[in-house]
């Protein structure tokens, strides 16, 4: 026991055998600029913008902005996040007491080495993977297993880093240190990087990657025919070929995407929920799994005493003092003795001449009380006889309570062996609350489609009870998952049943990894180092703050008050977000339909794209930008019962048909009419404005005050904004003698529109798809 000498200590130091590994899960500086600035979307659009830098069409280039928006937002949120959650305080041994040179002294738990004897003791964490050499204690490993069962260690038994004691104390030998630790490895396995989940993005994405495959050759065969074939030169090459690109392109939509769950984002902090990774409020909202862990999400993990019940008269005035003695002179730190040492108030009423720790193979402790006898605190059942248990301990026990006794053996003195001639005093009903609202969020969620599981460490038959408490549908199935030991089996189980006990870090993992391969959506909650892996693997992983920092490292989102009753507020958030990014995404794919079809035709004939950049860019502000911007931010819970992109593109696609004619008409008109060149483009550009603002209309239906208010500076706003840049935009003032057609074909366009409207054409198709989803 003399432990090593500071020799040895520095030769450990040497070979890096020390315990300063401080791992981190979260994502680096360097993962959050790549996962943000390196995307497809990024590369077309910055693409387009070198080839008109470098021909000199600066003011074409203002859609940049847009782009370096939304890249600094993501950046911003994710780096902000990440740096609150490295914030968060964490509940560890700062300093642990070792043996070196043959004298006991205190040293910070990152000095520890291999090989270094320790002393651990009631209520203390264990820094580090450690083998007990002498002495006898019990830990607590639920943040590692889930297990909230006390185990015993002695001689020759492991006491695994991130564990603490609850009673006894010991000498232990450090046999692993750092990155070997248990804990760390666990964590490590969930470190691989996790690609985002979201139907907006995936979106984007689809329309970016289908771009990308007619964008290059499209723009090099419309530059080479600007020319070559129109004899134009290159600057003015580049620019048209430019706009028939960027079109295609829903730059807005991106910005609006960001700028809606940036808001959600906000709004959620305000309430305690931190989100890590913005595109998990829209993830949330698909989800159809939600995976519980059971103590400190369904219950609050703090046991609390609820009653006490006196059961013999002589004591009953001086149970608060037996008990106040009896808790100052305890070392058990375990959660029923703080919950008692939270109701009791501590004293030194009685003298105490002998103790006996409490043990869970016991499940008693004691102490003598020379003016009293053996006081003892257990389980009533085997402290005395069957017969002198009370009947209301049945009671409480079919409630979920633990329940406790506390007993004296007058006159006696403390022996380890079985308790003999004790008299009941008092019993104690201990439990872990359920969470306030819980029952009511989980019918919520219940009601809402979503099924519930819990997946707990503990013993099933106790998750079931608590499960029934909190109004789980479904509690009464439950199974014991140590009993399983083929993965088959495994993945067999989670579709029978609701409540799983006794799983394993691995088993749960694989749970959410089959439902999710079953086509579910997956979402988990988690407090300990148990539930990493099965964090990491779930579409959306939520950590509770008071739990282990390498949970609320990898989670998604984490909730700072360790309330679960709050995830309906993320997922309305979720809803918000995307049934009003779907409601106007009518409006932006307009532009990104139409530029291909047109683009297209143009490669085909020979014709020069009809509009260039920066009049792109302005109806990317004003009727995209503008009155969606205000319109994402309204309330709107609705169910979703769709598939995103379809919905968007069918919503757009009547409108830009008709942008499409109406070009092909005003060409046509161009070369049987006396029109300039600079008339035919300005027709073309205010018919492109007021389809668009159509569109506008649309979504802005049915109308409420700031619609209405919305729809009309919109099309007054853009109208005049055209105006008043016109020398920018490379158009007219006005229509001058080409008003009338103007005039006569919007009235076509808004009567084509309506009869499509009437004809329901569009519900029918989105019928469809909600059908097949």
């Amino acid at each position: 026991m003399n432990g090593l000498t500071q020799e040895e200590v520095n030769q450990k130091i040497a070979l890096g055998q020390q315990n300063d590994y401080q791992e981190d899960a979260s994502k680096s500086t360097k993962q959050i600029l790549s996962d943000n600035i390196l995307t497809l979307f990024n590369f077309l659009n910055f693409g387009i913008g070198v080839c008109l830098l470098w021909v000199g069409a600066y003011s074409n280039m203002a859609y940049l902005a847009i782009i370096a928006v939304n890249i600094i937002i993501g950046i911003y949120q994710e780096i902000h996040a990440r740096n609150l959650v490295r914030k968060l305080s964490i509940v560890s041994q700062s300093e642990v007491q070792v043996i070196r040179d043959g004298k006991e002294q205190s040293i910070a738990t990152t000095q520890l080495v291999l090989g270094d004897i320790v002393k651990i003791g009631a209520g203390e964490q264990i820094p580090s993977d450690l083998k007990v050499i002498s002495g006898r204690a019990e830990a607590n490993e639920a943040l590692l297993t889930g297990e909230s069962d006390l185990i015993v260690k002695e001689m020759g038994d492991e006491l695994l880093s991130g564990s603490f004691l609850t009673s006894g104390s010991v000498f232990a030998e450090t046999i692993r240190v750092g990155a070997d630790n248990y804990a760390v490895r666990l964590t490590n396995e969930a470190k691989t990087h996790k690609a985002i989940h979201s139907e907006l993005v995936d979106s984007i994405r689809k329309v970016s990657k289908f771009t990308s495959f007619v964008i290059i050759p499209l723009g090099i065969i419309l530059f080479l025919e600007a020319l070559f074939i129109r004899d134009a030169s290159i600057k003015l090459s580049v620019v048209a070929s430019a706009a028939a690109l960027l079109g295609m392109l829903p730059k807005g939509l991106v910005l609006l995407i960001s700028i809606a769950l940036t808001t959600g984002v906000t709004k959620l902090a305000k309430k305690r929920i931190l989100v890590q990774d913005m595109y998990s409020i829209e993830t949330l909202a698909h989800v159809d799994t939600l995976c519980l862990d059971k103590t400190g999400t369904i219950t609050e993990g703090k046991m609390s005493l609820q009653r006490v019940e006196p059961l013999h008269s002589v004591y009953e005035k001086a149970i608060p003092e037996i008990m106040g003695t009896y808790l100052t002179e305890s070392s058990d730190n375990n959660l029923t003795m703080r919950a008692l040492r939270d109701y009791f108030e501590l004293s030194n009423r009685y003298t105490v001449t002998k103790k006996l720790a409490f043990s869970s193979d016991r499940k008693w402790g004691a102490m003598e009380f020379p003016e009293l006898g053996v006081v003892y605190i257990g389980a009533p059942e085997r402290l005395v006889e069957k017969d002198q248990l009370p009947e209301s301990l049945m009671t409480a026990q079919a409630n979920g309570f633990r329940v406790l006794m506390l007993g004296i053996a007058a006159g006696q003195q403390l022996v380890e062996g079985k308790p003999q001639g004790v008299e009941p005093v008092a019993l104690f009903e201990i439990d872990d609350p359920i969470r306030k609202n819980a029952e009511e969020t989980l019918a919520y969620l219940h009601d809402e489609g979503v099924d519930l599981k819990v997946i707990s460490g503990d013993n099933p038959f106790t998750v079931s009870n608590i499960a029934r408490r909190a109004g789980l549908p479904n509690y009464d199935s439950y199974i014991d998952l140590s009993t399983l030991t083929e993965e088959e089996s495994v993945r067999k189980a989670v579709h029978e049943y609701t409540v799983f006990g006794r799983v394993s870090p691995q088993q749960k993992k694989l749970l959410v990894n089959e439902l999710k391969e079953s086509g579910r959506t997956v979402a988990m909650t988690g407090d300990g180092v148990n539930d990493v892996l099965a964090l990491r693997e779930a579409d959306c992983s939520i950590a509770m703050a008071e739990g282990d920092g390498a949970t609320r490292q990898i989670a998604n989102l984490v909730l700072l008050d360790s309330d679960f009753t709050t995830l309906p507020e993320v997922l309305f958030e979720g809803r918000r977000v995307v049934n009003n990014v779907t409601k106007v995404s009518g409006i932006f794919f307009i532009k990104t339909i139409y530029s291909f079809i047109l683009s297209i035709l143009c490669a085909i004939t020979a014709i020069g794209f009809p509009f260039i950049p920066i009049q792109i860019t302005l109806i990317d502000l004003a009727i995209e930008g503008y009155p969606s911007f205000f319109l994402s931010f309204e309330q709107d819970k609705r169910k979703i019962t769709y598939r995103y992109l379809p919905t968007a593109l069918i919503t757009a696609l009547p409108n830009a048909l008709l942008v499409v004619l109406n070009i092909i008409v005003v060409y046509l008109l161009g070369k049987v009419l006396p029109f300039t060149a600079l008339q035919t483009t300005t027709l073309m550009y205010y018919l492109l404005i007021g389809i668009s603002c159509m569109a506008v209309i649309k979504a802005c239906y049915p109308f409420n005050p700031l619609r209405i208010f919305l729809a009309t500076t919109t099309v007054i706003g853009i109208y005049v904004a055209a105006m008043l840049f016109h020398h920018l935009l490379e158009v007219d003032l006005g229509l001058g003698n080409t008003w009338i057609y103007f005039v006569g074909l919007m009235i076509i366009n808004i009567i084509l529109r309506l009869l499509y409207w009437k004809a329901n054409i569009q519900n029918h198709l989105l019928n469809k798809f909600a059908a097949a989803k």
